[in-house]
């Protein structure tokens, strides 16, 4: 009987590991099917969610041999004890450290962040830079736990792009499957970062894959809870912020001090972003001018931070103590004010000095001193018609992150799972509505898009615009050899009258020669050096371009409404 039923034995599992390769064929061959793509996002939750976990450990450790405590949440009271040399020289270490690494293992000298998330899901098929991913997060570490005035939510966000980027590599997924792995991989790296799975799962679909189509909802949720469940078995079922008791609101009467602050922090929000901007510019500038090394950068931007922290250790790091103090009303007036001043100055010198890091949770403070300011004022002009002060920090909180990551719905529910107060909800919706219709006037919709938009990737505008960037004119053109080709003496005429498009082009340089000359077709060149004329490949049709671009935006719409 005994060798019966080994040889059943070894035939069950001779059959389960033929069947397994099989799928595993069909998976890299064909793509996950739908159970099989859950299983894929659930292992990617738990691999993401462990990556946002090694991250924040990594930054507690080199913190705590630093300034000699792992207490984020205490950082600055720790910092301010120290020799005022320490808090100099320490931030000028780290961005040289910062430097050389970006310098060696980057091509621009450039930390990748958020941007470049959203740019691998709309123009790269979710997939991203995995060499340069791995250098920004050392980077941004290092940054953190240096005295950069940043967060941690943006590296984060990148490295589990990374990892979507391999899983989607290894399996050979197609554009719809690798934005769907993206998404679930941000997801859980936001989730196991803030203990927030919902606000992650909707972060990843209303900021990184900007549409909330059906098919990719269940397994970003999936990704979601595992990232969350990673976080909580580490870390306990904690929020973030603690507030002191609940908040009271006088519903009818006061809302209209909510709408006002909805205005105020849309301004404070666009203040953020442009400083950032202008930093990067004015820094650019410099380095260009002087001839200045880009790995001395990130250090002349730390000998900046270094400076202000000797006065005011307030604006080191991600600044959660200072925001917990604003969240239950321990900073005057005077103080609030003060503070969120020079942590908007810090963001912007960190940022435009190119030392990594994030803007979420530095908007999260800079949202509740704002908030705070504000409610001290209003509740001082009318108190007999005002709640808490804290209530303002609070509203104040999401109001401003909301604006500047362009997510409202996401941030709302971040602010709500960071706090655990659930009973504001109203007055939080409402600034944060506010300010979000406010600054994505006064900016490309978001402190991400418009990052883009300076480098001209055209996001803010929809598909219609950036599509065309995603087509190179040789893929479409018609080859001179074609049957169909344009005729070769007429393209000779159009080149000699200087109207002919690069090989290596995109339609987004197309479409407008298209519009100035309305002619039917561009002839298509290799452009050479001055000596060298013209080669001529064929010529780009317009009635394939359009073709192109009609298929292209019909694709989209299919995977946003599935």
């Amino acid at each position: 009987m005994k060798g019966p039923v080994k040889k059943v034995i070894t035939d069950g599992l001779d059959g389960v590991t033929l069947k397994c390769r099989e799928a595993w064929a069909v998976v890299r061959e064909q793509g996950p099917g739908q159970v099989q793509f859950w299983f894929i996002a659930l292992g990617l939750g738990i691999a993401a969610g462990g990556v946002a976990i090694l991250f924040r450990f990594a930054v507690m450790q080199l913190q705590t041999f630093l300034y000699g405590t792992d207490d984020v949440a205490g950082l600055h009271s720790y910092a301010a004890e120290l020799p005022w040399y320490f808090i100099l020289l320490l931030p000028i270490c780290g961005g040289l450290v910062v430097g050389l690494i970006l310098d060696r293992f980057t091509n621009d000298g450039r930390s990748r962040s958020v941007a470049e998330v959203i740019e691998g899901a709309a123009l790269r098929e979710g997939q991203v830079e995995v060499r340069r991913g791995f250098a920004s997060a050392l980077a941004s570490t290092i940054t953190l736990s240096t005295g950069g005035s940043t967060g941690r939510e943006g590296p984060v966000v990148h490295l589990a792009a990374v990892l979507a980027t391999c899983v989607s590599r290894l399996i050979k997924a197609n554009g719809i499957t690798g934005r769907d792995l993206l998404g679930c991989a941000v997801a859980a790296a936001v989730s196991a970062s803030f203990n927030a799975p919902i606000a992650g799962a909707l972060f990843a679909l209303e900021v990184v894959l900007r549409h909330f189509a059906v098919h990719a909802f269940a397994p970003i949720v999936i990704a979601s809870v595992a990232g969350t469940v990673m976080s909580r078995l580490v870390f306990g079922d904690v929020t973030e912020f603690v507030l002191p008791v609940q908040n009271a609101l006088a519903f009818y009467v006061e809302l209209p001090a909510f709408l006002i602050l909805g205005v105020v922090c849309g301004i404070v929000a666009v203040i953020l972003m442009r400083s950032i901007f202008w930093a990067e510019t004015v820094a650019t500038e410099i380095q260009t001018a002087f001839h200045v090394p880009r790995f001395l950068r990130p250090a002349a931007a730390g000998a900046l931070l270094g400076l202000i922290a000797i006065w005011f250790p307030h604006i080191i790091g991600v600044g959660y103590e200072t925001t917990s103090a604003a969240l239950t009303g321990k900073l005057v007036l005077h103080d609030a004010i003060v503070f969120a001043v020079l942590k908007v100055a810090a963001v912007a010198i960190t940022v435009g000095g190119r030392m990594g890091g994030g803007v979420f949770s530095p908007s999260l403070m800079i949202g509740a001193l704002t908030g705070l300011a504000f409610g001290g004022i209003a509740t001082a002009l009318v108190p007999h018609m005002s709640g808490e002060g804290t209530l303002y920090a609070l509203a104040g909180m999401g109001a401003v992150a909301a604006a500047v990551l362009g997510a409202p719905i996401s941030t709302t529910l971040i602010v709500f799972e960071l706090t655990g107060d659930w009973q504001t909800g109203l007055a939080v919706m409402v600034a944060v509505s506010i300010s979000t219709a406010l600054s994505s006037r006064l900016v490309d919709r978001s402190f991400f898009l418009t990052q883009l938009e300076r480098r001209n990737v055209h996001l803010a505008a929809g598909p219609q615009a950036y599509l065309l960037a995603t087509f190179r004119v040789a893929s479409i053109m018609r080859d001179k050899d074609d049957e169909n080709a344009a005729p070769e003496e007429a393209c000779w005429d159009l080149i000699r009258a200087g109207t002919y498009i690069d090989g290596n082009a995109t339609l987004e340089q197309a479409m407008p020669v298209f519009e100035v000359t309305n002619y039917t077709y561009i002839p298509v060149v290799t452009l050479g050096d001055q000596d060298t004329p013209p080669e001529l490949w064929g010529a780009l049709f317009q009635v394939d371009a359009l073709r192109a671009m009609n298929k292209a935006l019909a694709e989209t719409a299919a995977e946003e409404h599935s």
